[in-house]
């Protein structure tokens, strides 16, 4: 099949022929036809297979030329970097073509972007907060909204984003297509999609949830505290040419990437605390090649679209399964193939579980000068992380330090004030931006009993080893 069996009108063909592409992907082929009908659609694709344009082909050829310009498109998305590389999509696809589009999001002033608004467009990509708040303004109206995207409509409808999504689409006009797409979807939020779509279709390019065949996978079981030395070793590789790497907290992401830099590695973080502009320039940089090594938390993971990521490294294992599949499907982009490699200390061997669980495989595993058979092995409480009132503590202790009461009492007294500082610490932290909140959400995740993630970074200089080998602070 080619684009041409799919009745895309000329300016559209001439604008993917300019791109290179001359055959749809699968996702592009099963939707494209049912969305030029006019049907709702749900689409699941693996990340990396062109879904992006699997909507924005179909929304231009559907949409009409109206003037004044009237805005008939509204895409969501939960990041700062998704919303902008969707629009990037629009400018390419639409270039012969009459259409404006403006992409809004929050971290940065919204005076430009309410400038762009006024003087007329047709295509608004969003983040959910900063949509709200300019429609709470007065300065966006959705009444004459005919297209409707929630792109990662797994992340966008789980906890952190249902409230918004559910007052945006309550101003909508009830006569719309609306289209839904994701890498990953759960039954529930399947369930959900559909009690919010009429009739929709169900389009779905490949196994739910499997990885990338063309990635090769590896597993290193290491203990916490040599982490950064197998970092190290891997990167002197010289096959390892552009490498993305992910942890679990934003401020871990930062001294990791200082941890590089003082080791003669060009590197930088990206993370929602990061300001736009710095968040911009680490991506450039990364995409010139400027920097070797980027690392970034778990909102890059649906925000980050190069095509030539030789290597993924999990630092840290996520503690949801699916991020698993996000993270290492930002290598062997457009069909290339690529290589994720993952570090498993003994507290995270029960996320190891989990993901090989979802993805119906066991990952090789690597010998290495560092291999832990502890973490190999680990079971039971040594498998999962320490919960978060009892750090500090030794896992197999905690019962015997409940035997004195004053020391209970005072445990209890200093954990509370702990997740106090945890939360003013979080207030202090919170930015306009709406990755920011998939960021909260992911923390509360790894903070739940049993499977919660140390939030405290460890350090990497050479003092801090000496001093605590990596020991939670």
């Amino acid at each position: 099949m080619t684009f041409k069996t799919l009745n895309l009108i000329p300016p559209l063909e001439k604008a993917i022929a300019k791109q290179g592409y001359t055959k749809p992907t699968p996702i592009q082929s099963k939707a494209i036809p049912d969305l030029l009908e006019g049907k709702d659609l749900i689409g699941i694709a693996q990340t990396g297979t062109g879904k992006t344009a699997a909507f924005v082909l179909p929304i231009l050829q559907r949409m009409k030329e109206q003037y004044p310009r009237t805005l008939q498109t509204l895409v969501l998305a939960p990041t700062r970097e998704l919303a902008a590389q969707i629009g990037e999509s629009f400018s390419a696809y639409g270039e012969f073509l009459n259409f404006k589009h403006v992409v809004i999001f929050g971290g940065v002033n919204q005076g430009p972007q309410v400038n762009k608004i006024s003087r007329g467009v047709d295509i608004i990509v969003a983040t959910p907060g900063r949509l709200l708040d300019l429609m709470n303004q007065g300065e966006i109206g959705l009444k004459n909204i005919e297209f409707f995207v929630l792109d990662e409509a797994d992340r966008m409808l789980d906890m952190g984003f249902i409230h918004d999504i559910k007052k945006i689409i309550s101003r909508l006009p009830e006569k719309r297509q609306s289209l839904f797409f994701s890498a990953t979807m759960s039954s529930e939020v399947n369930e959900l999609a559909k009690r919010l779509l009429k009739n929709p279709v169900h389009v779905e390019a490949a196994a739910q949830a499997t990885t990338v065949e063309k990635i090769k996978q590896y597993i290193f079981f290491v203990d916490q505290d040599s982490k950064s030395k197998l970092l190290l070793e891997l990167l002197k590789q010289k096959h390892l040419t552009k490498v993305l790497i992910f942890t679990s907290m934003k401020h871990r992401a930062n001294k990791i990437a200082l941890f590089l830099e003082n080791n003669n590695i060009r590197a930088d973080a990206i993370h929602g605390n990061k300001t736009q502009n710095a968040r911009i320039k680490a991506l450039s940089d990364f995409k010139t090649g400027k920097i070797k090594v980027l690392v970034a938390t778990d909102i890059a993971a649906r925000g980050i679209d190069i095509d030539d990521i030789s290597h993924v490294i999990n630092f840290d294992l996520p503690n949801e399964p699916e991020s698993y599949v996000h993270r290492i499907g930002r290598t062997a982009r457009a069909g290339e193939e690529g290589t994720s490699y993952s570090f498993c200390a003994a507290d995270e061997r029960d996320f190891l579980r989990d993901i090989e669980k979802l993805i119906r495989m066991n990952i090789e595993v690597m010998d290495h000068e560092f291999h832990s058979e502890t973490a190999k092995n680990a079971e039971g409480i040594s498998a999962r992380p320490i919960p978060r009132g009892n750090r500090g503590q030794s896992r197999f202790n905690n019962r015997s330090n409940n035997r004195n009461n004053n020391r209970s009492d005072n445990h209890r007294s200093n954990s509370h004030r702990s997740d106090n500082r945890h939360s003013s610490e979080d207030r202090h932290n919170r930015s306009n931006d709406d990755s920011e909140r998939s960021d909260r959400h992911n923390s509360r995740s790894r903070d739940r009993p049993n499977r919660s993630r140390r939030s405290e970074s460890r350090s990497f200089d050479s003092r801090s080893r000496r001093k605590s080998n990596f020991r939670r602070r």
